[in-house]
């Protein structure tokens, strides 16, 4: 089953820190937003390995927008 990483918030993507077919684990950082000056990480939810990466460090993200995918 594959899990979407969403954008909790609208900013810049500031630093992508997996990528696909890297193995990550709950709690693990993968995404920094940086949105008001301030970097915001996203976290995995739950383990599983990278499969798609939907965006770019630098790009502008909306919240709730797609960001990477996770399978089990």
């Amino acid at each position: 089953m594959a899990t979407d990483i969403k954008a909790h918030i609208t900013g810049t993507i500031w630093k992508i820190k997996a990528a696909v077919g890297d193995s990550v684990d709950e709690g693990d950082t993968l995404i920094i937003i940086e949105s008001m000056k301030m970097e915001m990480p996203i976290e995995a939810m739950d383990p599983g390995t990278v499969k798609e990466v939907l965006c770019q460090e630098g790009q502008a993200v909306a919240e709730g927008q797609v960001l990477m995918v996770i399978e089990d």
